[in-house]
């Protein structure tokens, strides 16, 4: 079902004098947007609502360090490993499909989770949730697209998306903590499940199916291989540094693994391309390398990068400044962090206003300017430091970051042509997974070895501004070569 969107017909004019009526405005379809909503918010729901029920889970299941460090990073380290993949069957089997598809495989992994009687088990259902996360996101992203093709209303819809997964991604703590202390660890697995069948029955209702492509090249398995295992083997990598340190046989043998694979892909895919452009092979590139030669979209899945490294890894940081040098609990910890991850609610009907008249590189760049100032202001943090005197970082980075995700998923799917939406959506996705990897596993390194916390703090928020400012000039200078093309 569809939502009939009355536009004037071409030719014609509105008086000036007349202000347009209401009935003649573009409707915003609100079906598909739930729908496709509430895909993105379990996937963004379940990267911090685990968090709040470790003890309990460590508890009920006897469970060690390694297998603990699994059950949370192994839904992330899976995510990004199966973006692509996830990506380019979107685009060559449908985007609705592969929706649909992602959802049943979260769904039915949370449902294991929550019967899970070993930590096996529980690894195997949270791995699980992640397989499904990487089917649905990058077709989720496709169907923004196609369901709103109009730019204004994309702008709308993406910044509604997006608020709903950055209340989902803050709400997490909280959420967690409500529900183990009034049940048990389980709830948070079982909330998944009537969100999840919502979901599926909202999409089927309301979000049309995309048709299969007919022409389609057959597959690039060992491209898949290749992308899948650099990927997991660079993910698994960067989580393990937190813990083992960065020179640890396991982490560089990851990185090692990870790299090589990596570069095999990289030359695999540009052969695939070059053969398929010279009509010799019916072999299509999973990740075809000419996405790259558009300044816009390469510079947007650099600042996708920087944004998570600086925003995520800070994140970390002022979760465990809360915890250990405040002393606050798990629960007023994410009380305390509202004020930075729900800024979504004010950063989605700015971006869409302003984005509706300017594009997405205006807003993207006065977030990367603003989420820089931010990240300056942790420069005062110490052991005694006063609440409100955190405020103006806590906000101006969580408004900077959002703000910033929302302009830069816009322009990916501007800068990608339609056939290729899910899988120019899956890069930027599996650039903002390695990003948040990093920043977390760095700034992690440099608490560690510093003197005291707040200095590693001061150290890491500098590098977060730093990285902050880079992307406001690659958005400035992407602005500035769009303006000098249309002029």
């Amino acid at each position: 079902m569809t939502t009939t969107e009355i536009t004037p017909r071409p030719g014609t004019t509105t008086p000036p004098q007349a202000a347009a009526p209401a009935a003649s405005r573009p409707a915003l379809a609100l079906g598909p947007l739930i729908a496709l909503s509430l895909g993105y918010f379990l996937v963004m729901l379940d990267v911090t609502v685990v968090n709040v029920a470790i003890p309990d889970i460590r508890a009920s299941l006897d469970t060690g360090a390694s297998a603990m460090q699994w059950i949370v990073d192994g839904y992330s380290t899976v995510f990004a490993g199966l973006l692509l993949l996830g990506g380019g069957l979107a685009d060559r089997l449908g985007h609705r499909r592969m929706f649909l598809t992602g959802l049943g495989v979260f769904t039915f992994a949370s449902l294991a989770c929550g019967f899970a009687a070993t930590p096996g088990v529980l690894i195997a259902g949270r791995l699980g949730q992640g397989a499904g996360a990487a089917l649905l996101v990058p077709a989720s992203l496709a169907l923004l697209q196609a369901t709103y093709p109009d730019r204004a209303l994309r702008a709308r819809a993406i910044a509604i998306w997006g608020a709903v997964a950055s209340v989902a991604f803050g709400a997490g703590p909280a959420v967690g903590g409500l529900l183990v202390s009034g049940f048990d660890w389980r709830s948070v697995f079982w909330l998944n499940l009537p969100v999840g069948a919502l979901a599926v029955f909202l999409t089927l209702r309301h979000v049309p199916a995309s048709a299969r492509k007919s022409n389609a090249r057959r597959m690039d398995p060992l491209g898949q291989v290749l992308g899948i295992v650099g990927l997991v083997a660079l993910a698994g990598g960067l989580n393990e540094a937190g813990s083992h340190g960065w020179t640890s046989p396991l982490v560089l043998s990851a990185f090692g693994l990870g790299t090589a694979a990596l570069i095999a892909f990289a030359v695999l895919e540009r052969t695939l391309e070059a053969r398929e452009a010279a009509g010799r092979t019916e072999r299509a590139p999973l990740l075809p390398p000419s996405l790259f030669r558009s300044g816009a979209f390469t510079s947007t899945a650099a600042i996708g990068l920087l944004i998570s490294l600086g925003y995520y890894g800070m994140l970390f940081l002022t979760t465990l400044y809360f915890q250990q040098e405040r002393g606050y609990t798990v629960l007023t910890t994410g009380l305390a962090l509202l004020p930075s991850v729900c800024m979504g609610l004010i950063a989605a009907p700015l971006f869409s206003r302003i984005t509706a008249r300017t594009g997405p590189y205006v807003p993207m760049a006065a977030g990367l300017a603003l989420g820089a100032a931010g990240f300056l202001g942790w420069v005062l943090a110490g052991p005694q430091t006063p609440y409100p005197v955190l405020l103006f970082a806590l906000i101006a980075t969580g408004l900077g970051q959002t703000m910033t995700a929302l302009a830069a998923t816009a322009a990916i799917i501007e800068a990608a042509p339609a056939s290729g939406a899910g899988i120019a959506s899956a890069v930027f996705n599996v650039s903002r997974q390695v990003g948040s990897a990093v920043g977390v596993a760095l700034f992690g390194t440099f608490v560690a070895a510093s003197g005291s916390f707040t200095s590693g703090l001061r150290l890491s928020a500098g590098i977060a501004a730093a990285a902050f400012a880079t992307g406001t000039l690659l958005a400035l200078s992407v602005r500035r070569r769009a303006a000098r093309q249309n002029a």
